[in-house]
């Protein structure tokens, strides 16, 4: 019996090892060498300090800065553990929520978002994406257009020219992968980080 077991056991230590530690540390390596910044995580610095990641949005509720998509992430309440409550872009928790679309809840949400998006803009129709939760919850990324249509409160903010405005987000626009794959993006954290700058100046 023994002789039966043990080439079952040795395969097993061998292949734990190359497929278990090896692969993963090889795969880790090249991806450091080849893509360091991607590898840590995409972090964002400012002034030497790490202030979010390009992959995984924040929540900006400050008129003087672009907003980001709604996240539906929850975190258990801290006053009740069988409770939950919302907690944007809580990256420990990632999902969209399980709100339908026949749910009075979710049609409730989206009127309230609708009105105070119609309210801060009324001379544009509401982009789909600033009242939408991505399936992450995560989503750092807002269309052009979800940019556009908050530079007048943007502008309003900061007391600057609504072309200046359109030109940042203009500038800080990621087009399609290779021109193919995906839309075209604004990274809501980058161009966040060009607006202090260019209020700064």
């Amino acid at each position: 019996m023994l002789r039966e077991i043990r080439p079952a056991m040795v395969l097993l230590v061998v292949l734990t090892a190359i497929t278990g530690l090896a692969y993963p540390l090889a795969m880790t390596g090249i991806a450091g060498a080849i893509f360091p910044a991607k590898a840590q995580g995409s972090l964002i610095e400012k002034d030497g300090k790490v202030i979010g990641s390009a992959l995984i949005g924040q929540e900006f509720k400050d008129d003087k800065y672009f907003h980001g998509r709604p996240s539906a992430t929850l975190a258990p309440d801290p006053n009740d553990s069988t409770k939950s409550i919302p907690a944007p872009y809580n990256a420990a928790n990632s999902g969209g929520s399980n709100l339908g679309p026949t749910s009075k809840a979710l049609a409730d949400r989206l009127k309230q978002d609708v009105d105070k998006l119609k309210a801060e803009n009324p001379n544009a129709p509401v982009p789909v994406d600033l009242v939408t939760t991505s399936a992450s919850g995560l989503d750092p990324d807002i269309s052009p257009e979800a940019a556009h249509f908050q530079v007048p409160r943007v502008a309003k903010a900061r007391n600057m020219s609504e072309d200046q405005l359109n030109q940042l987000v203009a500038s800080n626009t990621l087009g399609r992968l290779v021109g193919l794959l995906g839309e075209p993006r604004v990274n809501v954290l980058a161009l966040n980080l060009a607006l202090d700058r260019a209020a700064a100046k």
